[in-house]
């Protein structure tokens, strides 16, 4: 039995701070003045807001014609009640909470006004013209506020009639039930709308935020691809340096000690070097392993261009090349980079461009090497891509990476081109020592 006291007790004590609580509540979600315009419409602009307004000038005429019969005439009360329950439509497509109230206390002033002449044939405690307009601000209160504060506001609403039936001297007509049913049909319909706009924002935000993470994730994996190749270029110059530190004291007679001991931590540190190259690299590709043979081949360059452009050939595209300027050497990740842009800009005019000549343009200054890949328009649609569309994001990852600029857009006749600006960044030659170092 204590324990059965006990849990009563608890209950008790729960729905009397939920009663408490509902003040609190009522003043949180109604209690706001805060400004919330309906906003406008894809296809009709603001047109509904006119029609809006032009319903509650209607409503409000024929409610003045119903009450110049009953008082003959009516007196100036009547008259601001009526202009104020008009004026609650177009406060509620900017505020919709404060027109709500407006509406609800008008329709509960305009109940008593007329209780004592208002026969029993009339509609009472609301008019038709009433119900019409405070219908109308219901609507359009929840199509703006959560569905629980579109309840509350009904809920307060139908309390105020039923507190003008309660203290009614005279019998009369009533529609408390056929002016809730319009009410709370009104709420519905707002609140299904507001839901359906609140899922389709959220759904069209989801989608954005996934589309930027897969952006941010396709660039994550071109710069791993693009690292992955760059290190076979860092490795070479890590063994030559290797070798070259290891080879550097017999090409000396008689070196000093000094020098041995500095060639020999040199040769250590480009070793520890290279094997952390390959520990990165290992986790580089922990999660897309390439084949063996494709792990193990060197990185192209220019001077495969040729061989390039004959597989692309085979592949039925029709390719030229034009090469301009005297050929310098460039620095690996420059010979690599320029490859591989040329290689996707091929693949991209297969891809998208069937059937379109494809003239390959390679340009060499001294300052820079200039890549042009330009494509007329295709003389067929291209089939569905089944690709990813990451191609010009690798591109311009390359040449960023090197502090060069790429460009790219349609041509005039249709076509489209890719235009990379890679600066030479080659080294020096150096002199060759006196005693002809290999």
């Amino acid at each position: 039995m204590p324990r059965v006291d006990h849990v009563k007790t608890g209950d008790k004590e729960r729905l009397v701070a939920a009663v408490r609580s509902v003040p609190r509540a009522l003043r949180a979600d109604l209690g706001t003045v805060a400004r919330d315009p309906l906003p406008r419409l894809r296809w009709l602009g603001r047109l509904p807001h006119g029609h809006a307004v032009l319903f509650a000038v209607l409503m409000g005429m024929l409610m003045m014609s119903e009450y110049e019969q009953v008082y003959e005439p009516a007196p100036k009360t009547m008259w601001l009640l009526v202009v104020l329950q008009a004026a609650t439509v177009p406060l509620a497509l900017s505020r919709p909470v404060p027109a709500w109230w407006l509406s609800t206390i008008v329709l509960f002033l305009t109940a008593q006004v007329s209780e004592g002449r208002v026969g029993h044939d009339m509609v009472w405690p609301w008019s038709m013209g009433g119900i019409a307009l405070h219908t109308l601000v219901l609507l359009l209160l929840a199509l703006r506020v959560h569905p629980r504060i579109a309840v509350e506001a009904l809920s307060i609403t139908v309390l105020s009639g039923l507190i003008n039936m309660a203290f009614a001297a005279h019998v009369h007509n009533e529609v408390l039930t056929r002016g809730t049913v319009a009410f709370a049909t009104a709420v519905m319909v707002g609140a299904s709308l507001r839901i359906s706009r609140v899922a389709k924002t959220r759904l069209v935000e989801q989608e954005v935020l996934t589309a930027e993470e897969r952006a941010r994730r396709t660039l994550l994996e071109e710069r791993g691809r693009i690292a992955r190749e760059l290190h076979d270029v860092v490795a070479h110059h890590m063994s030559v340096i290797s070798i070259q530190a290891q080879v550097a004291p017999h090409l000396v007679e008689n070196p000093p000690e000094e020098l041995k001991e500095n060639l020999a931590g040199i040769r250590q540190n480009a070793v520890e070097a290279l094997t952390e190259l390959r520990r990165v690299l290992g986790v580089l590709r922990s999660e897309d392993p390439p084949a063996e043979g494709v792990r193990h081949a060197p990185q192209p360059t220019l001077d495969r261009l040729a061989e390039l452009v004959d597989n692309v050939r085979g592949a039925g595209l029709t390719v030229t090349t034009e090469i301009t300027g005297e050929p310098r050497p460039l620095s690996p990740g420059v010979e690599l980079s320029a490859f591989r842009i040329v290689q996707e800009a091929l693949s991209n005019a297969m891809r998208h461009s069937p059937g379109a000549q494809v003239r390959v343009a390679v340009g060499h200054q001294p300052s820079a090497v200039t890549v042009r890949v330009t494509n007329s328009a295709p003389d067929r649609p291209a089939p569905p891509s089944q690709g990813t569309g990451h191609g010009l994001l690798g591109m311009r990852e390359r040449a960023a990476m090197l502090g060069g600029e790429l460009a790219n857009g349609p041509t005039p006749d249709g076509g489209y081109e890719v235009t990379a600006i890679l600066p030479a960044d080659a080294p020096e030659p150096s002199a060759q020592p006196a005693g002809g170092a290999p």
